[in-house]
């Protein structure tokens, strides 16, 4: 008798608790217009193209006019055309809701109130409720929205020569706000690479090889504009040019020429205080100089991404300039690591008596990226 009442207190529990569980969501449907369908999860969408993850074929970017209908319960936010978005704007005037696109018009149901009628054409973006409330509305303290990656790497040799050479770098950003989509706010860019390395070798004295560099930028952006204005300020040591610390303090003017979810393309120009300690103190020298840089970077299938700058930095008296340019490649290989192949390459071009006017430096590693 006990053991009946137990079991039959377990199946009331066990009735009870899924009667509490909420139905699990429906899957977002894709029709194509020749009659296909997809099941799965419908990501976003932004000007023509749509992101839909299939639960057969994995995640797909479809065109609108390929697409006959969509349908999605989950809660969407949809952007018109020419709509600006920032912290302070009034979003009770996006559409929010469940989407159903059929005939090139989505039809947004809110949980409350009457459904609204948006032409594809007019849709500019459309983004779930959640990651469209983050990005639009909340402020990241300093130490939120970081996104970029660590790097290291060595090498040892122990034989009738003995020679290591280690290397590092740091790399983040902090864009506000963070979504491709939205008009950018400001920038926070923090670089750090060294290496340092020795070559020992019985009879002769050491050949050392050092090379340091870092740079703080912050940008802030014009309101609904890709220009923005800029400060930063850059440190570089040269020990195989004779370099003991160069510092530059700029301030100036840039734009973010290309900017999408897999690559941007940014150009800057500035007026800049430099000083340039040498190993000969007599080189040293305080210059008025601009800086002229160009930022690449892009994003490839697999993980795979490459990443460019080149800049000139040329004296306005005593016919002195720079130049730098450096490029990496990231090689994903499990999870957030990859491996990294890197090159650096620096000129002066009136470097100290008996030192080069290039130095390069080619680099590998492995690499974590925080997100």
């Amino acid at each position: 008798m006990i053991r009946r009442a137990v079991l039959l207190a377990i199946a009331c529990t066990g009735f009870h608790l899924c009667a509490q569980t909420p139905p699990a969501p429906q899957p977002d449907v894709l029709v194509f217009t020749n009659g296909e369908k997809l099941i799965g999860h419908f990501e976003h969408a932004h000007a023509k193209t749509v992101t839909f993850k299939s639960d057969s074929v994995g995640e797909v970017n479809v065109e609108w006019s390929k697409i006959k209908e969509l349908h999605s319960a989950k809660p969407f936010a949809v952007v018109r055309r020419g709509v600006e978005l920032a912290r302070r704007s009034d979003l009770s005037r996006i559409p929010q809701g469940a989407i159903d696109m059929a005939g090139q018009k989505v039809v947004v149901t809110p949980p409350s109130g009457a459904p609204e009628t948006i032409p594809v054409a007019e849709a500019a973006h459309i983004v779930d409720v959640p990651a469209f409330q983050q990005e639009v509305l909340h402020n990241p303290g300093f130490f939120e929205a970081w996104k970029g990656a660590f790097t290291a790497g060595a090498t040892l040799v122990q034989a009738t020569q003995e020679s290591h050479t280690v290397f590092g770098a740091v790399n983040l950003v902090r864009a506000i706000p963070g979504e491709t989509w939205l008009d950018a706010r400001n920038r926070t860019i923090f670089n750090f690479n060294g290496s340092e390395g020795s070559q020992l070798q019985p009879g002769e004295p050491p050949i050392k090889t050092e090379i340091l560099h870092s740079d703080l930028e912050r940008d802030e952006y014009f309101q609904g504009s890709r220009f923005y204005g800029f400060g930063q300020a850059a440190f570089d040591h040269n020990y195989a040019q004779g370099l003991d610390l160069q510092q530059i303090y700029s301030g100036g003017v840039g734009v973010t020429a290309v900017k999408k979810a897999n690559e941007a393309l940014d150009f800057k120009a500035s007026i800049s205080y430099e000083r340039q300690a040498f190993q000969a103190a007599s080189s040293d020298r305080s210059l008025a100089v601009s800086v002229f840089t160009e930022t690449f970077n892009r994003k490839f299938a697999r993980g795979i991404q490459f990443i460019e700058q080149i800049s000139g930095t040329p004296a306005w008296t005593a016919g002195v300039y720079s130049t730098a340019a450096n490029a990496s490649l990231n090689l994903p290989v499990y999870k957030r690591f990859a491996f990294t192949l890197g090159v650096l390459d620096t000129y002066l071009n009136d470097p100290p008596p008996a030192f080069k006017k290039n130095s390069l430096q080619v680099t590998t590693g492995l690499t974590y990226s925080l997100k």
